[in-house]
């Protein structure tokens, strides 16, 4: 603004001249002007809360931009670190390692990838540096390790949808396979604390016509001296039948393995609609594929030709939906890392982001047997739907399509006990619970083909425990 006809500051002709600015002139606003810098004021206070907002949004787009940058820094060193080990560098893997410690600091324990990274960080420095501790530690107790076993998978039971899916999918398909038979017979390979079963009794107890005479055999691992833990849970499974008027004969089965069964020792009787129940057992019996014999029968192979013999009305399936079974390491680890990450992320959404430690503690056992074992030592080989669909179909068994009305209940059950993200998905017949659109989990079930008929009802002893219960109302 021009004062005087010319600009009220000049530089100094000479260096070291004093030059200070004049003083403003003096202005009294009149009222209008006050009244305008007060409508001035209350606007820019007006508009304070709108930016304040802007501004705190901007600052945790930021953090999480660098948070994903961390979390990618950290997954490519884990996996440099996957790639040395399968090439036999124990140094270069040592310093992946190393960084990798260090990036953690970087990314928030509370994120998927954070929680996940920590126990693949943790698997890896198992593998390259395992304890040797002097005098090794006294190792528990077959039996006390089982028990550890049932707790974890309760809590993970209780924290996500996943076996919950599994339950009630199975428990549908094997419904609708005994409509109207009179005899059932339910054979469960793993039967843990018998959580599937209380819901397909009172299922059965609201049958019209009446429900069937049940019968189920739950084969699990030998109890510790002093305790029959099957026998206790047929207990609680007859009382509940008796509650509800269901005729109802429990018969345990002890056993380390599920390849150690013989049909005679599961005494399935003519005029019996047999079920067979395999919820997450299977892929413990396949063959590494680095060390199997291309002549060699894996385990998997003697238990697919029991149930087939046994010719089941349906033999329901559900396995992790991932390929975990690779002769690479790398591969394996890699397709491990994104897998459980998308499993930590459903499980964080399922609890509300409260988490759940046990929950956790039961995936973190898978990961470490995926990462440290080799050979006969690892158990969790999971396979993909598409492999499953192959060796059941060698062991004479055909797809039973799980129908639209167990999709459209199985997606209202996940959607009661989960948030968004989760979904269930038709697959050719099959069902898979997914999150973010990625399956997780897939369950099938399947029936023996016409002629595979054997006699499965041969005399016989069995060397394994058995706890027998029965009850009528």
């Amino acid at each position: 603004m021009a004062m005087g006809g010319a600009f009220p500051f000049q530089w100094p002709a000479e260096p070291g001249l004093d030059v200070s600015l004049p003083p403003l002139p003096t202005v009294v606003p009149d009222a209008a002007g006050v009244a305008y810098y007060a409508d001035a004021a209350a606007d820019m206070h007006a508009a304070m809360p709108a930016v304040l907002p802007d501004f705190a949004a901007a600052l945790a787009a930021m953090r999480r931009e660098e948070e994903e940058a961390a979390g990618i820094r950290l997954v490519h060193l884990l996996m440099s670190c996957a790639g040395a080990v399968e090439a036999g560098d124990h140094a270069g893997a040592s310093a992946h390692l190393a960084d990798a410690h260090a990036a953690l600091a970087a990314v928030s324990p509370g994120s998927g990838i954070g929680r996940v990274a920590v126990h693949f960080t943790a698997a890896l420095s198992r593998r390259l540096f395992p304890p040797t501790p002097s005098p090794p530690p006294p190792q528990p107790a077959a039996a006390d390790a089982d028990a550890d076993h049932a707790f974890l998978y309760h809590h993970f039971y209780e924290a996500g949808p996943y076996l919950k899916f599994a339950h009630f999918t199975a428990n549908q398909a094997i419904l609708e396979a005994v409509q109207g038979c009179k005899h059932v017979h339910i054979i469960d390979f793993n039967l843990m604390q018998g959580l599937q079963w209380p819901a397909l009794i009172q299922a059965l107890a609201l049958r019209p016509g009446g429900p069937p005479f049940l019968r189920l055999t739950g084969i699990g691992p030998p109890s510790p001296p002093g305790r029959d833990d099957l026998r206790d849970v047929g207990v609680r499974l007859a009382d509940l039948a008796r509650s509800v008027r269901v005729h109802f004969s429990f018969r345990g089965v002890a056993a380390n393995r599920l390849d150690e069964i013989r049909p005679w020792m599961l005494q399935v009787s003519q005029g019996e609609a047999v079920a067979v129940n395999s919820v997450l057992q299977l892929h413990r019996l396949v063959a590494d594929p680095s060390t199997a014999a291309d002549d060699a029968r894996a385990p998997i192979d003697a238990v697919l030709d029991c149930v087939s013999s046994m010719r089941p009305r349906v033999f329901t399936v559900v396995e992790q939906e991932a390929d975990h079974n690779k002769p690479g390491f790398l591969d394996r680890f890699t397709e491990a890392l994104f897998y459980y990450s998308a499993v930590f992320d459903s499980l964080d959404a399922a609890s509300g982001g409260a988490g759940d430690a046990a929950a956790e503690a039961y995936l973190e056992r898978e990961i470490c047997d995926i990462v440290c074992g080799e050979g006969a030592e690892r158990r969790e080989r999971h396979e993909p739907l598409r492999r499953w669909r192959d060796r059941l179909g060698r062991a004479g068994l055909a797809g039973v399509p799980l129908g639209a009305n167990a999709l459209r209940q199985a997606r209202m059950l996940v959607g009661l006990f989960s948030g968004e993200g989760h979904c269930v998905e038709e697959a050719d017949g099959c069902l898979t619970l997914g999150w973010h659109g990625r399956p997780l989990f897939s369950a099938s079930a399947w029936r023996a083909e016409e002629n595979n008929h054997s006699d499965s009802n041969a005399d016989g002893s069995s060397g394994s425990e058995e706890s027998n219960i029965s009850c009528s109302s």
